[in-house]
């Protein structure tokens, strides 16, 4: 409970106006030191390159604006300086490649403080990055910092705790601190499991001010990639983004309120990746622009309030799969920070007792989409229909469902009672050689997507080829490769703006004849 209180808080903080990007900038800390690393390298690496260029293909607004990658070592050093991810994919694949070169078997000895130090470090970086970036920019408010380790995550909470006392927290939105283990290690219980931050004391969040997200994975790319793709998320709270009409009768015996609905406040959440957004595998340029559509139940980000009226109830089994269409959405109970927080615990309750008496009477919802503002007379307003299906988890999944104008004539003959069995044999005998399965599990099919994204988005860096690292300047020497610059706890120098760099360039190509810029001008602005 605490967390909320004080996550909202931090928020607060915020004033809507300057708040330009609801995601916020990510900071991926990697500790290296422990003898599993071996095991998670190329896992780590696979699982970040496939979100990332996901990430890099979605034609709707950017959901992963900036990223910046540290490893823990002997000490903490930056292998990608905070970079905008879209059209930065070739640098991003560098980086990764980069991350598969590291030494591996605990080649370097364990501790806490190297993280820290990158923590430290990526705070500062980003207030630089955002000072630089501030006039007319539309970069994130706030950085989210997220360590893999194989140490121990409790003990990380509190070394963070002990090293952040005195640390600038208002920027920080929340720290990850996952713990990556082999599946020996893991019991089934552990599985994505997340320590409550009821269980953390007081003085951690006090001095922390946000949430700490504790979390225990395994070490295979689903899971990882799983993890990474919590990145895809809409993050903005500063509204609900759908309200839940329901009749008042069912609820109150007041005269006085029976016209008066029961507004239920609510957050939709995206089940899958819409493929008509994906660059490459289909012209979404039109599906994403389209947010008047009266069928479109959400943009990303959530543009306007949605209002669904719930009309009749229905009967799970009368409702037929054929008449539901488009992108399903989950529906949850809000978490805005603009609510009090008594109103965001009794619309919890609500919507979970909404979800368990649905269940007990095997009813489905139809809903129908309220207009956005009341126009003149002659602006006739298309109403779109929904259906709302319960489930055993706490939260609601609707479907658009087909209305008359929609509906296509479907005569369809009945089944024969008895084939000749010289049809059934053949039939029954290829149906038996399948495999079957309980239910189907996605994670179990692959479609060759991220390969060919990720060839679609391949662009060779010119002039920078990534070289092995016994061949390479040590990072901590003074003279460095400007793209590749090293963390420290001191603080960084500010960022260059575009005119220092290019009369920078100009000068070091007058003084050597032969000499040449490290990298194109758009990669090195980048």
């Amino acid at each position: 409970m605490n967390s909320r209180k004080l996550f909202s808080e931090t928020w607060r903080m915020f004033p809507a106006a300057k708040v330009h990007c609801q995601q916020p900038a990510r900071v991926l800390v990697v500790d290296v030191t422990s003898p599993s690393w071996a095991n998670t390298c190329s896992v780590l690496s696979e699982a970040l390159e496939n979100t990332l260029c996901l990430a890099c293909s979605l034609t709707s607004p950017c959901r992963v604006p900036l990223l910046s990658l540290y490893v823990v070592q002997s000490q903490q050093e930056c292998l990608l300086p905070f970079t905008q991810v879209k059209e930065n994919f070739a640098r991003i694949q560098a980086c990764t490649a980069e991350l598969r070169s590291l030494p591996r078997e605990g080649s370097f000895p364990q501790g806490a403080n190297g993280v820290v130090q990158a923590v430290q470090d990526g705070l500062q970086q980003f207030k630089q990055y955002s000072r630089h970036t501030a006039a007319g920019s539309s970069t994130s408010s706030s950085v989210e910092i997220t360590i893999l380790t194989s140490q121990s995550s409790k003990e990380m909470v509190k070394h963070l705790e002990e090293k952040l006392k005195d640390v600038d927290l208002v920027s920080l939105r929340r720290i990850q601190v996952i713990e990556v283990l082999k599946r020996d290690f893991l019991e089934p219980e552990d599985v994505e499991h997340c320590i409550p931050a009821e269980e953390l004391s007081s003085s951690d969040l006090t001095i922390l001010g946000m949430d700490i997200d504790l979390q225990t994975v395994e070490d295979n790319v689903i899971s990882l990639e799983m993890l990474f793709k919590t990145w895809l998320y809409d993050y903005g709270t500063e509204r609900e983004h759908l309200h839940l009409l329901l009749p008042s009768g069912g609820f109150s015996h007041g005269t006085a309120q029976k016209t008066t609905p029961m507004c239920l406040k609510c957050d939709l959440q995206e089940r899958l990746v819409d493929p008509a957004l994906l660059s490459g595998t289909a012209d979404g340029t039109m599906r994403a622009a389209d947010l008047s559509s009266p069928c479109q139940m959400a943009a990303w980000p959530a543009a306007v309030l949605c209002k669904l009226r719930v009309v009749k109830a229905l009967k799970s089994e009368g409702v037929c799969e054929s008449v539901l269409y488009g992108l399903p959405f989950i529906i949850r109970p809000t978490s805005c920070w603009q609510l009090e927080w008594d109103e965001l615990e009794i619309n919890q309750q609500s919507f979970q007792a909404l979800c368990q008496s649905l269940l007990k009477r095997k009813w489905m919802l139809l809903a129908k989409r309220e207009p956005q503002s009341a126009g003149p007379s002659w602006n006739i307003a298309v109403h779109s229909y929904y259906v709302i299906i319960p489930s055993d988890s706490a939260t609601l999944l609707v479907k658009a469902v087909a209305t008359r104008e929609l509906l296509l004539p479907s005569t369809f003959p009945a089944l024969l009672a008895e084939h000749p069995e010289g049809v059934c044999g053949p039939i029954e005998s290829a149906l038996n050689s399948l495999e079957v399965e309980v239910a189907y599990n996605p994670l179990h099919l692959k479609s060759n997507l991220y390969k060919y994204l990720k060839s679609v988005l391949y662009k060779p860096l010119h002039r920078q080829q990534v070289q092995p690292r016994e061949q390479r300047t040590e990072r901590h020497q003074p003279k460095q490769h400007p793209s590749r610059a090293k963390a420290t706890v001191a603080p960084l120098p500010m960022v260059p703006s575009p005119v220092q760099v290019l009369r920078a360039a100009a000068a070091r190509r007058d003084s050597c004849e032969h000499s040449q810029l490290p990298g194109d001008y758009e990669e090195f602005l980048q």
